[in-house]
């Protein structure tokens, strides 16, 4: 370690100060924030890496924030990283497709080393990123005239199915007046004179 005083006077008179008595700069780094930073992302997931020094490159843990790009850093998300790596995997799950995201990320020795201590670097240079579209479907693949193609036979096939209907229904209606118990499909033009008949017949009763 080293041992750190300061000299001063005062009132005329030296004075020596010593607020460190054993001082280890291993243990007080503050390092460099990491640089080119990246990003990749796909329909699945979301890649971002960044450079650091070599030699720390094993002993440190990052932080890593994101966030809408027109947003606030107070409401970004953190991320922090499983291993040493300089480097994060995220979900695109976590991201809206057509939102540009902006990231940052910083690092520090890691807890879990007793040789040196530091404190969080400053924030790196920020990246953009768009999550990947999801492929869909051509635009207008039902289009007008797909439409109208399919309409107007539907329609057809729709009135003749009503029409037949009604006809069947007003003959059925017809013969049951007249006490017929045949298929009115098959009998009804043979059955049209005894109807005349029965109407002259009763209209000359009448008279």
């Amino acid at each position: 370690g080293y041992r750190i005083s300061l000299q001063g006077s005062f009132l005329g008179s030296n004075h020596t100060f010593v607020p460190f008595p054993e001082y280890s700069p291993r243990q007080y780094i503050k390092l460099d924030p990491p640089s080119n930073l990246q990003a990749n992302v796909t329909a699945s997931k979301c890649q971002i890496w960044w450079s650091v020094p070599w030699s720390f490159a094993e002993i440190l843990q990052y932080e890593l924030q994101y966030k809408e790009h027109s947003t606030s850093w107070e409401i970004a998300l953190n991320k922090t990283p499983t291993s040493s790596l300089p480097q994060i995997e995220i979900e695109a799950t976590e991201f809206r497709n057509g939102i540009t995201y902006i990231a940052r990320v910083r690092c520090k020795v890691s807890e879990n080393e007793d040789s040196y201590h530091s404190q969080w670097s400053e924030w790196s240079e920020t990246t953009l990123f768009q999550r990947a579209g999801i492929p869909q479907l051509p635009e207008k693949l039902f289009n007008i005239r797909t439409v109208q193609f399919l309409f107007i036979p539907l329609s057809f096939v729709t009135v003749l199915y009503v029409f037949w209907n009604c006809k069947l229904s007003s003959r059925y209606t017809l013969f049951f007046l007249l006490g017929q118990k045949a298929s009115p499909a098959l009998t009804f033009p043979h059955q049209l004179p005894s109807f005349s008949h029965f109407t002259i017949c009763t209209m000359g009763t009448l008279r």
